[in-house]
């Protein structure tokens, strides 16, 4: 009977799940490096590498990610029973990348991307989906993984000074969390960054509650250079994880496409979660789920920017924000419900999926002034997401609902608080949806 089975009909042991994971895994780390080539409307994918890193940092009791979050999924089956061993979702830049006017115009390119689960001891099928139109996952990609081949690289990973910041029990038992850092040529300014960041995080519920849930570390990346690239001013560095400013044409967004750069560099510490600081003062980041996360760790704004993009990078949550300048086009299709959890289409509104912590009375959708908030906001890119205080004196701030704007979009999309710090750069908590989505994250991996 394969792990997929005795998962799904919840009829084995604890001890019994992982007696089977033990028999299907070695609890290595394995890493698939392909590339994603394409345009909007073609795409294609390559294997590049195959890489056994270690040891793997997730819940041998939870091999089948039962979260249905992220534009992409893969799979690891077994090609005898076709049964799954391992599945997990997850979202990438050239998921973003395909809905800007670059893509449309058929213009080619090509990102690096990976997928890492548990090194199986015989041969599997990965199988990659990717969302329709309409959100239901469709095959895009397959190939065979044989892990005794001898093209699997088994070289181990370049070692790098790490601190311990917050150590709680086993890694199998507890998320792990580790900090990279890009842009800095002195280990000391880092780790006081990875420390200072570390605990704005755990400042904001759930993450203050749930401390004891997580392990969190440091790896230093030593930089020639100060800072990372700033194209649009610019500014050009050779930075280690090649993280830099202006992706997807978007001045804030701080993104790195060196795939390989950054995963080799976080391979030598167990990580569930990648946070990348950037050493830079100008307000910018970035999150995307299951992927990493990336901060400007000098700004003054360093604290919301982590507490914002790490809600991106572990619980899918989409940005609440609709009145800023974006690169998408198109990002969510117009008359379906979108997967992020905090986000709806209000499709149907007796339906709706956060229903249980609204209040009986609460009108859905729920009445706000955001005619007054978009002419308060629009044309100001580095304050379009700030909330004023206007917004605490209206009927329903502070309860749960759906609340018209949200995902770059003033129509169609709604959000289930007025403010949350997925919507507003002056609010420093979560509301109770998305409090709700991360604390389910936090169960899935420590459960």
């Amino acid at each position: 009977m394969q792990v997929w089975i005795a998962l799904a009909a919840m009829a084995w042991t604890v001890a019994e799940v992982e007696q089977a994971y033990r028999r299907d895994f070695t609890g290595a780390l394995m890493r698939v490096d392909y590339f994603h080539t394409g345009t909007a409307t073609r795409e294609c994918f390559s294997l590049d590498r195959i890489r056994v890193e270690g040891p793997w940092a997730g819940n041998p009791r939870r091999l089948l990610d039962s979260t249905d979050w992220g534009k992409y999924r893969f799979q690891l089956v077994d090609p005898e029973s076709g049964g799954v061993l391992f599945s997990s979702g997850f979202s990438s830049i050239y998921g973003e990348w395909e809905t800007t006017e670059e893509a449309r115009q058929e213009i080619w390119r090509t990102f690096p991307e990976a997928v890492c689960f548990p090194e199986p001891r015989r041969t599997v099928r990965l199988e990659l989906s990717q969302r329709d139109r309409r959100l239901a996952f469709q095959p895009v990609w397959d190939i065979l993984i044989d892990p005794g081949s001898n093209q699997v690289d088994r070289s181990p990973p370049k070692s790098a000074a790490e601190t311990t910041l917050m150590r709680n029990g086993p890694t199998s038992d507890k998320v792990d969390l580790l900090f990279l850092g890009d842009g800095y040529p002195e280990e000391e300014k880092f780790k006081r960054d990875a420390r200072r960041l570390a605990e704005a995080l755990f400042r904001v519920e759930p993450f203050n509650s749930r401390r004891t849930d997580f392990n969190v570390r440091g790896l230093f990346t030593p930089a020639v250079a100060a800072g990372v690239s700033r194209p649009g001013a610019g500014v050009f560095r050779s930075s280690p994880l090649g993280a830099s400013y202006d992706a997807l044409g978007l001045k804030r967004y701080i993104l790195t496409t060196d795939d390989r750069a950054w995963r080799n560099a976080a391979a030598s510490a167990p990580s569930d979660f990648v946070v990348i600081l950037v050493n830079n003062e100008e307000y910018g980041g970035g999150g995307i789920f299951n992927l990493y996360a990336a901060v400007a760790a000098d700004s003054s704004y360093s604290s919301h920017l982590l507490v914002h993009e790490f809600g991106h990078l572990f619980a899918g949550l989409g940005d609440e924000y609709f009145t800023s300048t974006v690169a998408y086009l198109d990002l969510m299709a117009p008359g379906v419900e979108p997967w992020e959890p905090n986000i709806t289409a209000l499709l149907d509104p007796a339906r709706l999926k956060w229903g249980h912590l609204v209040q009986v009375g609460t009108p859905l959708p729920t009445p706000w002034d955001k005619q007054g908030h978009e002419l308060r906001t629009r044309g100001n890119e580095e304050n379009s997401a700030a909330a004023p205080k206007v917004l605490e004196k209206e009927p329903y701030a502070g309860g749960v609902g759906a609340f018209e704007g949200a995902s770059y979009t003033p129509t169609g999309l709604y959000r289930p608080a007025l403010t949350c710090v997925m919507f507003s750069r002056n609010e420093p908590e979560f509301c109770p949806v998305c409090r709700e989505a991360i604390e389910r994250m936090i169960d899935f991996h420590v459960k």
